[in-house]
C-alpha cells in the first residue's frame, strides 16, 4: 500500500509529476470543476486530528469535496490515538471504513504505526518530523512565481518538520537550500544528510549567510503546537532570525517570501515585510488545496 508519510516516499519524477498534477487540477477547478467531482465519486477521507489547523482542516476537507468524495473530521476526542483505542485498532477499523486516511498528529512514530496497520492510503497531514504536504504546496508555489531550475531557498527559524519537508523536497527537485538557525535548533542530521545526498545543503548560525543571493526566503513561527513552555526561551534565542527589511537586503531584489502560517507580526517576520508585494503566502495557502488535491488522487489511483 502506497502512503505519503514523508517527502523521501516519493521519487523525483513522482514529485515533478504531482506537482504538474496540481498545477492541471487547479487549472481545471477554474475552467471546468465539474469535471473533478468524477474522480473520487462514492469515495471517503477519514481525517484524523490531534493537533488543530485551519489551512490542513480546510484544504483537505474542501479539496476532497471537489475530486467528488466526502471527508470526515475525527476529533482527539473521538480517536484518542494509543489511549481510548490501540493505534493498530483504529488503523483497522477506520480501513474499513474509510478508502484514504489523512492524520495530523504530534508523533512521527505514532504515524507510522497506523501506517504500518492500515490497508489503506495514509497522508501525513502534519507530525513533529515532517509536514510533507506543505512542502508540496511550497515547491508548487515557487514554481508558478520562479520556476525550478537554478534556485537558492532559505529558511529562517527553527530546523523543524517544515523545515526537514522542504529541505528533503527542495533537494530532490536540485534546488540549492539553506537554512539559518539558532545554535541548538538545528534540523534533524538524518535527514539532513538525506538531502545532501540530493543536493547542496547550507545549515548555518548566521541568518545573513543564508538569506545571501537567495531568491526564495521562507520562515515559520518560532514555537510550534506542544512547545508553549519554551516560548519565553524561544524568543529571547530567535529575534536575529525574524525576517525584516535588514534580512532581505541580503537576498535577490526580486526574492519572494514564503511562510506556511499563521504568521506572527513583529516576531518571526516583520509587519513591513509580511505586508510587502513580496509575500506569496496567500498563494502557497491556496495551494495546500491543489497540492494535497493531487496527492490524494494519486494515492487513490495507485491504491486501485
Amino acid at each position: 500500500m502506497k502512503h505519503f508519510l514523508s517527502i523521501n516516499d516519493i521519487s523525483k519524477d513522482e514529485a515533478l509529476f504531482l506537482l504538474a498534477e496540481a498545477a492541471r487540477l487547479k487549472t481545471q477547478l477554474r475552467e471546468n470543476p465539474e469535471e473533478q467531482l468524477r474522480y473520487l465519486r462514492g469515495k471517503a477521507l477519514a481525517m484524523i486530528f490531534e493537533k488543530a489547523s485551519l489551512r490542513t482542516r480546510v484544504s483537505f476537507d474542501v479539496g476532497f469535496y471537489q475530486l467528488g468524495g466526502h471527508a470526515l473530521y475525527l476529533s482527539p476526542a473521538e480517536i484518542g490515538l494509543g489511549k481510548r483505542e490501540s493505534i493498530a485498532d483504529v488503523a483497522k477499523v477506520l480501513s474499513r471504513l474509510a478508502d484514504i486516511v489523512m492524520a495530523r498528529v504530534f508523533r512521527n512514530s505514532d504515524l507510522r504505526e497506523f501506517a504500518q496497520h492500515a490497508t489503506v492510503p495514509v497522508i501525513n497531514g502534519l507530525c513533529d518530523m515532517e509536514h510533507p504536504c506543505q512542502a508540496m504546496a511550497d515547491l508548487l508555489t515557487i514554481q508558478e512565481h520562479k520556476g525550478l531550475e537554478n534556485l537558492r531557498v532559505a529558511y529562517l527559524g527553527d530546523g523543524n518538520n517544515v523545515c526537514h519537508s522542504l529541505m528533503l523536497l527542495c533537494t530532490k527537485l536540485g534546488l540549492s537550500f539553506a537554512a539559518g538557525v539558532p545554535e541548538g535548533y538545528e534540523p534533524n542530521n538524518e535527514i539532513t544528510e538525506t538531502a545532501r545526498r540530493d543536493g547542496e545543503v547550507l545549515i548555518t548560525n548566521n541568518p545573513a549567510e543564508a538569506a545571501q543571493n537567495a531568491d526564495v526566503i521562507y520562515t515559520d513561527v518560532w514555537t510550534s503546537m506542544g512547545q508553549e513552555e519554551e516560548s519565553a526561551k524561544r524568543l529571547q534565542v530567535f529575534p536575529p532570525f525574524q525576517v525584516n527589511a535588514e534580512l532581505m537586503a541580503h537576498a535577490k531584489a526580486d526574492a519572494i517570501i514564503l511562510h506556511c502560517l499563521p504568521a506572527h507580526r513583529g516576531e518571526e517576520i516583520s509587519a513591513e515585510v509580511m505586508d510587502s508585494p513580496q509575500v506569496k503566502v496567500f498563494d502557497q495557502a491556496e495551494n495546500r488545496l491543489h497540492a494535497q488535491k493531487s496527492v490524494m488522487l494519486w494515492l487513490m489511483e495507485n491504491a486501485g
